[in-house]
């Protein structure tokens, strides 16, 4: 129903469904959830911020339960929605977490050797960083994709929109040792399709493969692994250009946002770093009682 209807991705799929199995757990029976009442779902929506979940799990669990009872009410499988009364929790704007720019040089700098999973794993950051692009986009990405002759890569994002972004200089670099003769074509056997980026045994790259290789990599590198994750680069790279003066609308299409107001929470992060950058090496900035 979410598939079609909404177009979710499988990712937000899972979750609603787990969403709901905990409900159904919660309640004991599909008897239960079909009768329950909403000062019952008031009830377990408390106890699992007793329980110390994420107000953002918690309002996910809620709208998971609010289209699960409008599509029964739509369906006449039940009379009443009991979760009319819920509220609508407003979810906290916390800032993205970007990788200090020395962080992320280390850590290309970190990947050492030429065999082809060096070649390839430095591409993969080179990659994040330079594209901003969302893990599962790069994942999707096709070898014909890439044109290195226009430099531009056709990414899919989400509500399958595509869009393509320019490749600099140092992704190009990384692209062309990739696809050269010691890069992807090592890694690839007769069954790889087209899938650009692939893993030790030709089969197309996953999320948790990706987080794996930066890991590794960082501690290969010596390199703090707190908050290193695939995400963090897509933050980094928003974060740091506005910080480098990019116009915010340019950052707005590069990353694929649909609302200008989600781009605009990377301003407060640039802000921030330029802030904290400021009180630390202005001469007239601290000091004073």
């Amino acid at each position: 129903m979410l598939t079609v209807v909404d177009g979710r991705s499988p990712l937000t799929i899972t979750s609603y469904e787990s969403d709901l199995r905990s409900l159904l757990e919660h309640l004991g029976s599909e008897d239960a959830l079909l009768a329950v009442s909403g000062t019952r779902l008031d009830s377990y929506f408390a106890q699992l911020r007793l329980m110390g979940r994420k107000s953002s799990s918690v309002a996910r669990a809620m709208s998971s339960c609010r289209g699960f009872y409008r599509f029964l009410v739509d369906e006449h499988l039940v009379e009443v929605d009991p979760s009319t009364r819920l509220p609508v929790p407003g979810r906290a704007q916390s800032l993205p977490k970007a990788l200090p720019e020395t962080t992320i040089d280390a850590l290309i700098i970190g990947v050492q050797g030429n065999s082809a999973l060096d070649i390839r794993d430095r591409m993969i950051i080179e990659f994040l960083y330079g594209t901003g692009a969302r893990v599962t986009e790069m994942l999707g990405t096709e070898v014909q994709d890439v044109d290195l002759d226009e430099m531009l890569i056709r990414l899919m994002g989400k509500g399958s929109k595509q869009r393509l972004v320019p490749i600099g200089r140092q992704l190009a670099q990384s692209l062309r040792e990739y696809l050269g003769p010691d890069g992807r074509k090592q890694l690839a056997t007769a069954q790889s399709k087209s899938r650009l980026i692939l893993n030790q045994r030709g089969n197309p790259l996953t999320r948790h493969g990706v987080n794996e290789i930066l890991l590794r990599r960082a501690r290969a590198s010596g390199v703090e692994a707190a908050g290193l994750h695939a995400h963090a680069f897509r933050h980094s790279c928003a974060t740091h250009m506005i910080a480098h003066g990019a116009d915010i609308r340019v950052v707005q299409e590069l990353l694929g946002h649909s609302s200008i107001a989600t781009t605009q929470r990377y301003t407060g992060v640039a802000l921030t770093t330029l802030r904290t950058a400021y009180e630390s090496s202005h001469p007239r900035a601290s000091g004073l009682s």
